[in-house]
């Protein structure tokens, strides 16, 4: 059924915002949709693939059907992705950058700090650290920022403002200029936590190990996402210490977990949220054990567990966007944003930066 799917054989689109599940189904099958989109979905970002919607997080893949070629064949749409991927490398290639392998993981030398150092270099002190935004309003053809800030209270005012603020900050800070904006509360954002463990590389299962030059018999490979129908509570693994294996300590593996997201609260009980730390590092080594240890495996060296209250939304089925849009003489232009490594929030970002100074130069 899926590859008849992925050929356009498959029922038109409906009317309505479609979800993540909803697109898989109708193109790939139930088989595809169980045992690899559910679990990335889950793992990754933490949502519910049947309230997520597909056009806000996997727009490329949306687009495939809508956009590209001339079926609804996500197939077709593939292949002239592909040559619209090789157009893109040449217009915007740059000699001075190194090459590597599409798909390759990477870091700075220096780790992730590299790169706001780098932008504190860059803008000095047109950057200010310690501002917190505590309304905006305003005032005739200007906007007025309240700021509260280390040296007192600030007002700024200027012709336009971008708001960068998560969904349910936004609501609050436009809330008395434009009362729409109180719909932005209905976005949930489900808790996340983050899990590192370690243990001794001889208490991990053989057939997740391979021979690796020069660091002995060590996990091989990126990670793991769990498909919810295996019923394990943690989302995903990712194996740390395959991926940089000089950053851990002699004789030990490291991993770092996630687990809740919006679809935990529908099948366990207590939520994350109300879990503590310890129980929730419990829960994990639990899993992890099922998955990845041997049986006399000991207890983890527990290296950090943090409660993420609202890492990113969970969905976006409510078309809210369109309601705030038709508010003038202010306009709120919102899209959903699900940045999930540096170089992708880095390439977002550079398509943003355009929009914002398309709308400086129309407004101003």
């Amino acid at each position: 059924m899926s590859g008849i799917g992925a050929l356009g054989l498959h029922a038109p689109p409906p009317p309505y915002e479609e979800s993540v599940k909803e697109f898989i189904y109708r193109h790939l099958g139930e088989a595809v949709y169980k045992k690899i989109i559910d679990p990335f979905v889950s793992g990754v970002y933490a949502g519910d693939p049947a309230e997520l919607s597909m056009k806000a997080a996997f727009y490329k893949i949306f687009r495939l059907e809508t956009e590209l070629g001339s079926t609804p064949s996500i197939l077709e749409g593939g292949l002239l992705r592909q040559v619209e991927l090789a157009k893109e490398k040449k217009m915007f290639f740059d000699p001075e950058l190194p090459t590597y392998k599409g798909g390759a993981l990477g870091s700075f030398k220096e780790g992730l700090l590299a790169l706001p150092r780098a932008v504190q270099r860059s803008l000095g002190d047109k950057v200010k650290l310690g501002w917190k935004v505590e309304s905006v309003t305003k005032e005739g053809d200007m906007y007025m920022t309240i700021f509260s800030t280390p040296e007192g209270t600030k007002r700024v005012a200027s012709k336009t403002v971008a708001v960068t603020a998560p969904a349910h900050a936004t609501s609050k800070l436009l809330g008395a200029m434009m009362p729409e904006a109180a719909a932005l509360d209905n976005i949930k954002y489900p808790t996340v936590a983050s899990v590192t463990l370690a243990y001794p590389k001889d208490a991990l299962k053989d057939d997740v190990r391979r021979e690796r030059a020069g660091l002995g018999m060590r996990l091989f490979g990126f990670g793991n996402l769990i498909p919810r129908s295996m019923n394990v509570r943690t989302l995903g693994t990712i194996w740390s210490s395959s991926l940089f294996p000089y950053r851990v300590p002699e004789g030990y593996e490291m991993m770092l977990s996630y687990i809740g997201g919006a679809q935990d609260p529908k099948k366990y009980s207590p939520a994350i949220a109300e879990l503590s730390e310890e129980q929730i590092a419990n829960i994990v080594h639990g899993d992890i054990s099922t998955i990845l240890l041997k049986d006399n495996a000991p207890q983890p060296k527990i290296l950090g567990v943090r409660k993420v209250p609202a890492p990113c939304p969970a969905s976006s089925q409510p078309p809210l966007l369109p309601l705030l849009l038709s508010c003038p003489p202010e306009r709120l232009n919102g899209w959903l944003l699900v940045c999930l490594c540096v170089s992708w929030c880095l390439s977002v970002d550079w398509a943003v930066d355009q929009r914002v100074a398309n709308v400086l130069l129309t407004c101003c």
